[in-house]
């Protein structure tokens, strides 16, 4: 499951337990309820920065529960409600009314991956940490989702191709020559406490939150547009 802890204008959402933290139903739930409740205590200078504890940010979806329904049908049903579950998840952080920051300080594998991609800025572990796409391996199809949300936030073709045909795992400096992240530190706790010093620097700005959503949205058009999320035309300056 997962924790929502204030401090100041800074929410911090937590990962919690030393497990692979995979993206059950149950904990999608909690996401949800953390994120619904990050929005509606949102101010002008909020900021949100996702962690996790030990190895793993997030190792994807609970696929042990798909392969545990007894049949190839049931368990394609299974992962098919877990995706469809999960859309809610990326879609609002898309549209959270707050800068996001996602502290990768383990690895971040499948939905585990795109969880973290769905946060404005990455800040990931130098070592013993991988960006990984499991599609492939596990023969799995990506969800449309999926697929628009890499298109929208890795620019390199190659990367793309890599990653999603090639099964590439990626490490932090790697990550960051590549531009998914924005910096890779030597410990968890490095990790995070940059992911949280970001935090406090971009809360300062005190953005109005609901016009930082709808640029952010009107930047990832496609992403957006799959998950029905349109921007709208809003002008909410008082130098105007």
């Amino acid at each position: 499951m997962c924790t929502l802890e204030k401090r100041g204008n800074l929410f911090i959402l937590t990962l919690i337990g030393d497990d692979e933290h995979r993206l059950s139903l149950a904990v999608i739930d909690s996401l949800l309820s953390a994120l619904s409740q990050a929005k509606s205590q949102a101010i002008r200078g909020s900021a949100l920065v996702t962690t996790a504890h030990g190895r793993f940010f997030s190792n994807g979806f609970d696929l042990a529960w798909a392969q545990a329904a007894g049949s190839s049908s049931a368990a394609r049903d299974r992962l098919h409600h877990m995706v469809e579950s999960f859309r809610p998840v990326v879609s609002a952080l898309l549209s959270l009314p707050m800068p996001t920051v996602a502290a990768v300080s383990g690895h971040a594998a499948a939905a585990g991956f795109l969880l973290a991609l769905s946060h404005d800025y990455i800040l990931m572990k130098r070592d013993r940490a991988v960006l990984y796409m499991s599609e492939i391996d596990l023969g799995i199809t990506l969800p449309d989702y999926f697929t628009a949300m890499m298109r929208s936030k890795i620019g390199s073709v190659s990367a793309r191709r890599d990653i999603l045909l090639g099964g590439r795992k990626v490490k932090g400096e790697e990550a960051v020559t590549i531009g998914i992240v924005e910096s890779a530190h030597d410990s968890a706790e490095s990790v995070v406490e940059a992911s949280v010093r970001l935090g406090e620097q971009l809360a300062q700005r005190k953005w109005n939150g609901e016009v930082y959503a709808e640029i952010r949205k009107s930047l990832y058009p496609e992403v957006c547009g799959v998950l029905g999320l349109a921007a709208k035309a809003i002008i909410a300056s008082s130098k105007l």
